[in-house]
């Protein structure tokens, strides 16, 4: 599969899916005023490479400052098929990486945490900067 890098933009985290590796990451802010548009295929070329018999371990790095609802939807989507394969017996890390004393997004990660039983689920803290 080929490597997804999106740049960040006002609207949108910058996107690193090197699929090669098995290295997943968004880093920024997400509130796209079309959420489906800009996550649908980020989803749908998960999904390709989930697909594949490919056992390598995933790891999805998040980190996030903010998101609106219609993106968490969507990182939940994106989530779901992670804990199906980890479900299937495919080592699946997400790192939801929060900035220190930023409770909205430290309690954001435990609630999707809470959602997940088979992946591996790291809360990361991070110094500000």
């Amino acid at each position: 599969m080929d490597r997804i890098q999106l740049p960040p933009t006002d609207r949108s985290p910058r996107v690193d899916f090197d699929f090669a590796s098995g290295s997943l990451s968004m880093r920024g802010e997400s509130y796209p005023e079309d959420a489906a548009a800009f996550y649908g295929p980020l989803l749908q070329s998960l999904r390709s490479f989930l697909s594949a018999s490919d056992p390598r371990p995933i790891v999805f790095e998040v980190g996030l400052a903010y998101f609106n609802s219609s993106s968490a939807k969507a990182l939940m989507n994106l989530f779901m098929p992670l804990e199906d394969a980890a479900a299937e017996g495919r080592p699946v890390t997400i790192r939801w990486v929060y900035a220190d004393g930023d409770d909205t997004i430290e309690e954001a990660g435990e609630d999707f945490a809470a959602d997940f039983d088979h992946a591996r689920f790291e809360m990361v803290r991070e110094a500000r900067a």
